[in-house]
């Protein structure tokens, strides 16, 4: 059976430990130098680049998140042992975990933490679809030629550059398509690499439950339940036409899914369809001059967002909950797309003096769609705000500020109500 050392990349016959180097880290499997599609996930990955960055902390239990009613964006490992959760109440998570130290996001700064990492990605195959700041599909079918070794090799050399180069984790699965390669990335995190074969799959989703299936969350559970379908052998048993004439056109991705099959292809071009920013208040907030000052903080977090990925939108959308935990939503669509945050403040501003509800508001956040390549935005000038151009470009010069100096370089005034 061939077999790899993900440690020093040496390929031998199965082995307990490498004959290189005697590492214990190694991958065996009958089709590990013939699968090609591949899902990578970093690990509980803004935890992980605040623990690098600030040594102090690298052994206590992180969490990424808002303050105390807000909610955890993610959090390091040894809080996840204690049961803390990405989406969970804040409150909550430290109730579970009270030594956790509590780090603000840092958007902006883990997007270019993310182009380092794409950086690595892009250097062993152009066939890659991102999912998220820390997660993508990677096609590299064909490539063993150009860099003369495995889809396999090229992965756990990836892993180690990331290790080596940015003291960061990620875990790999690789198998014979999508659904499979994100069903492996989990199998085996922190520093994982988990293969699924073709010859593997029937026995491997034998008995395994639905929620497996990327998409179908606690609703959708409900729903398949209420059909009878909790594992992929209930699914399995279902003549496909029942499925779609019960489920729709889901119904029939379903059947191919109970069977391992899945046919779409790693998408490079696959669009992000939206960038948002929002924040829960520790006290309820009436105030509209307070509701701005936040509003300002969003607006730079999704203007850097955007930026990062040189991307720009032409929809923004404004979003708020009340304290009954009613949502209000409110958007304007612009004559043309942007990625200046002083533009998404003003418009989001503008659509906060037309919401006619006094609040008071639990949380409030703003949102950019319609999203386009950075190079068709902000092209023409704004007749109506001739001070548009001339503040766009103070706020680039700003930005380069910022990244030469720190994101606390220079504040705006507004930034701090």
């Amino acid at each position: 059976m061939p077999a790899l050392c993900r440690d020093c990349l040496h390929q031998f016959e199965t082995g307990s430990r490498c004959p290189a180097c005697r590492s214990p880290r190694i991958l065996a499997h009958p089709e590990l130098f013939a699968l090609s599609i591949a899902h990578m996930d970093c690990d509980a990955f803004y935890a992980s680049v605040e623990k690098r960055d600030d040594p102090s902390i690298r052994d206590k239990p992180v969490i990424v998140g808002g303050a105390k009613r807000g909610v955890v964006s993610t959090c390091c490992y040894l809080a996840r042992i204690k049961g803390v959760r990405s989406a969970m109440p804040m409150f909550q998570a430290l109730k579970l975990c009270p030594e956790a130290v509590v780090v603000k996001p840092r958007g902006s700064h883990y997007a270019t933490v993310s182009k380092q990492i794409r950086a690595m990605m892009d250097e062993l195959t152009p066939v890659i679809e991102p999912l998220s700041l820390d997660e993508a599909f990677l096609d590299l079918t064909g490539t063993e030629r150009l860099h003369k070794a495995p889809p396999a090799v090229l992965l756990c050399g990836l892993l180690k550059r990331m290790e080596d180069e940015l003291g960061l984790t990620g875990s790999v699965g690789l198998s014979h398509n999508k659904f499979l390669a994100k069903i492996a990335s989990d199998l085996d995190k922190p520093r994982g690499f988990s293969i699924i074969g073709e010859a593997d799959t029937a026995a491997f989703l034998k008995g395994k439950p639905v929620r497996l299936i990327w998409g179908v969350g606690a609703a959708g559970q409900e729903h398949l339940a209420a059909a009878g379908i909790r594992t992929f052998d209930d699914l399995a048993r279902w003549d496909r036409k029942d499925l779609h004439h019960r489920f729709g056109q889901i119904g029939d991705r379903l059947w191919h899914l109970a069977r391992g099959e899945d046919y779409r292809r790693v998408n490079p071009h696959e669009p992000m369809r939206s960038i948002s920013a929002e924040t829960t208040f520790n006290e309820d907030i009436a105030e509209r001059d307070l509701l701005e000052g936040h509003l300002w903080r969003l607006s730079e977090r999704v203007a850097d967002r955007a930026k990062a990925k040189d991307l720009a939108g032409r929809t923004v959308t404004l979003k708020l909950k009340s304290a009954d935990f009613k949502t209000i939503s409110r958007r304007h669509t612009l004559r043309e797309p942007t990625q200046i945050a002083d533009r998404l403040y003003r418009e989001a501003a503008d659509l906060l003096v037309h919401v006619k509800e006094e609040g008071p508001f639990r949380l409030i956040g703003v949102g950019l769609s319609d999203i386009v390549p950075a190079r068709e935005a902000d092209l023409t000038a704004d007749l109506l705000d001739p001070q548009a151009a001339r503040r766009a470009e103070a706020e680039r010069a700003t930005d380069a500020i910022r990244a030469r100096f720190g994101p606390d370089a220079i504040v705006k005034g507004r930034a701090l109500r």
